[in-house]
């Protein structure tokens, strides 16, 4: 479904002379849904708006709205955005995908990036990261210093199911008696209670952590307890020193300045991108103090071979892969195709956790 990164960047910001380059800077607006902290989903993509404008300086001018609750309200601000001339807005967050979609049928001239949506128009570009490709880096990581995992996870996207079996895959694969129990919050950012899910894991025996939600709290959570865990979204060892493993980073920062770019010489094309490690949007990297330097040139040796196509995420091996209610979902031998990866609606052997229905 989706293309190679580099190929579809070349695509959609190959430079035609049919199009004069603007002079004036571009308004580049970005949307957030949730605050803007230290660290975290919002964070990473806020580091891809600097990065734009320290690399066009004076040809761009950006501008953020933070903590935009999906629906309605993301819609009501997406289009006061284009209507105060906007020419691209991005809009990273799943459920901005429908809202970005309705506003952009009432402003052909603005160019929409719908970020983790998959839905495109023709003034309507969609990307995404392929963020599994860090969770099994960082569950090889895990697997070397635990057994018992926990998992705070907003809701059971395609997305989320994909980190949480890349993250017990790549612990299994060190380790083949780890286990993940996961608890869905049905909710992307609520501190308090990523929090309360991350303690509760920890009081059923859980060593070290992952999440998929919007906040540091859970990294918080396992520092206090003396436990361990992953970072998501961006290095969080600022609040978590002792507690933690790697960090799982998405980097923005390119993709973004080539969009930009495109508007201003005019050649933005509709495309969709979905890039991982190989392309420079997946990295795991900020290993906490208590993991060993083994562990951490283990990890970088896989991520280098991620990197050099040696190394799916999704594949058979030589026994195959069940989901955890013992039906094959990877034969021997075989890999998943994007297709099937996008649309995974089951979790893999090794979760304790039902996949809620």
């Amino acid at each position: 479904m989706y293309k190679n990164l580099a190929a579809a960047l070349a695509a959609a910001c190959f430079f035609s002379p049919a199009f004069p380059q603007s002079t004036a800077p571009v308004k580049a607006a970005f949307v957030y849904v949730a605050p803007l902290t230290d660290a975290g989903w919002v964070r990473q993509h806020d580091q891809g708006r600097l990065a734009v404008e320290a690399a066009l300086p004076g040809q761009v001018k950006t501008s953020y709205v933070e903590n935009v609750a999906e629906g309605p309200d993301a819609e009501r601000v997406i289009r006061d955005l284009a209507m105060q001339g906007h020419q691209i807005i991005f809009t990273p967050s799943f459920g901005y995908m429908e809202p970005t979609l309705k506003v952009a049928r009432e402003f052909p001239n603005v160019k929409f990036e719908s970020v983790t949506g998959y839905k495109t128009a023709p003034n309507v570009a969609a990307s995404n990261a392929r963020y599994y490709e860090g969770r099994y880096l960082a569950g090889i990581a895990a697997g070397r210093m635990a057994t018992q995992a926990g998992y705070v996870a907003g809701f059971p996207i395609p997305e989320v199911l994909q980190g949480i079996n890349a993250f017990t895959l790549g612990m299994r694969s060190v380790n083949p008696q780890a286990t993940v129990r996961v608890v869905f919050l049905g909710e992307w950012f609520n501190p308090p209670r990523e929090r309360d899910a991350a303690m509760s894991l920890m009081n059923q025996g859980t060593e070290v952590l992952a999440f998929h939600t919007g906040s540091n709290a859970v990294m918080v959570a396992a520092q206090e307890r003396g436990k361990l865990a992953v970072a998501y979204h961006s290095d969080m060892r600022k609040v978590a020193p002792d507690a933690q493993v790697a960090a799982v980073t998405h980097q923005w920062g390119d993709y973004y300045t080539r969009r930009v770019k495109a508007v201003l010489d005019g050649s933005w094309k509709s495309a969709q991108v979905w890039g991982g490690v190989r392309e420079g949007m997946i990295r795991v990297d900020s290993f906490g103090s208590k993991v060993p330097a083994a562990v951490q040139a283990e990890v970088l040796a896989r991520q280098k071979d991620m990197a050099n196509g040696r190394l799916t995420v999704f594949a058979g091996g030589k026994t195959g892969v069940k989901d955890n209610e013992g039906k094959t979902m990877i034969a021997a031998g075989q890999s998943l195709d994007d297709g099937a990866i996008l649309g995974m609606n089951w979790l893999v052997e090794g979760v304790a956790t039902k996949l809620p229905r």
